[in-house]
């Protein structure tokens, strides 16, 4: 689909789910990149994981703002409250809007599905709609590759059927990519969607696998590795994944008249993936190195004493891969940092978070 070039100095932007972990990333990079403008991020700081990390990230964003000649405002909120999200809209007529709000997690979403649909499905409704009645000139909002469930053929292509979820996360995430194609074809808004492949790095989530084992490895306690390590993800370094945005965020589907005079929806999906699958007990063994050299493990460290391989949790799949060919034929762009790379830089941050 052809692009329409959005010049981003200069622009009111809102960054929904920061100071999460994408989304401070993103806020992060927009204030080094943008020499004048104001980025809006709203947040909730819910306690889904511990709130001094999104703390940690906010002040890390404040700090940075000193410097940027971008302006930037905090604002906590949910966007399930329609009434605060059309107040932000009403106020600032953002030029572009970017959605990383959700509750995430396919585990929690087994136990906890009333928060799923409340900010997933409602607060992401209240969004579209702000976006109907103020129009922007770009919507990109977080998918995930969780909206290709069991499918057995890899890499997962965006123009593979996505209709058989295996948990209600990547339900609520594809009826994100419906909601949002509906609204492009009746109100013309151009909107993009992204399916992020299993993101990791510095002060990410704490849910997350490779935090939550480096937290137990470093406890003395075992980690369980699910479906007896038979596993491979296409893990994607943080700096690729906002590399991936701030480009989207820059070219807008076009918007076009179809043979009927009606709008063609401005609407696109892509992929942001690290393109090679990783087996789950390599990158172990590669985040087990790296504690150690970071001091966060010692270098006697038993590993294998630590190790418990079980079988596979309800709503997760084996395989999860990227075809990324897409992102880099429209932007130029494919993910390039490694695992090594990658879980070198988490260990020594973690070193220095935990130990200051």
């Amino acid at each position: 689909m052809k692009k329409t070039a959005v010049e981003l100095n200069g622009k009111t932007i809102l960054v929904t789910g920061s100071p999460g972990f994408i989304g401070a990333n993103l806020v992060l990079r927009l204030l080094r990149e943008l020499s004048a403008g104001t980025v809006v991020s709203l947040d909730n700081l819910n306690d889904y994981y511990d709130p001094g990390l999104k703390e940690y990230r906010l002040a890390q964003i404040e700090e940075a703002a000193k410097s940027s000649p971008a302006a930037h405002v905090f604002v906590k909120g949910n966007i399930a409250d329609r009434e605060l999200v059309n107040g932000l809209f009403d106020q600032y007529h953002f030029d572009v809007a970017v959605n990383l709000a959700a509750q995430a997690g396919v585990r929690y979403s087994i136990d906890h599905p009333d928060v799923y649909i409340e900010s997933n499905l409602i607060g992401f409704y209240n969004i579209l709609e702000a976006c109907r009645h103020h129009p922007v000139e770009h919507l990109v909002y977080a998918s995930s590759s969780s909206v290709y469930g069991g499918n057995k053929k890899v890499p997962f292509s965006t123009e593979d059927p996505v209709d058989h979820p295996v948990s209600l996360y990547a339900a609520t995430k594809k009826s994100n990519e419906l909601l949002a194609h509906s609204y492009s074809k009746l109100y013309n808004i151009p909107s993009t969607g992204l399916r992020f492949f299993t993101v990791y790095g510095p002060a990410g989530r704490p849910d997350m696998f490779y935090y939550s084992a480096t937290e137990r490895l470093a406890a003395g306690k075992n980690i369980r590795i699910f479906n007896y390590g038979r596993m491979k993800r296409d893990f994607t370094y943080i700096d690729d994944i906002v590399e991936g945005i701030f480009r989207v965020m820059a070219g807008a589907p076009e918007k076009a008249a179809g043979a009927d005079g009606l709008p063609i929806p401005p609407y696109a999906v892509y992929n942001i993936g690290g393109g090679t699958p990783e087996n789950l007990l390599e990158y172990i063994a590669v985040l087990q190195e790296e504690l150690v050299r970071a001091g966060v493990l010692p270098e006697n460290y038993d590993f294998e004493g630590h190790r418990e391989l079980v079988g596979m949790q309800p709503g997760d799949v084996p395989v999860t891969y990227a075809d990324s060919e897409a992102l880099e034929r429209d932007y130029g762009f494919t993910p390039k940092i490694g695992i090594r790379e990658g879980l070198r830089a988490f260990a020594e941050w973690y070193a220095a978070y935990y130990r200051k």
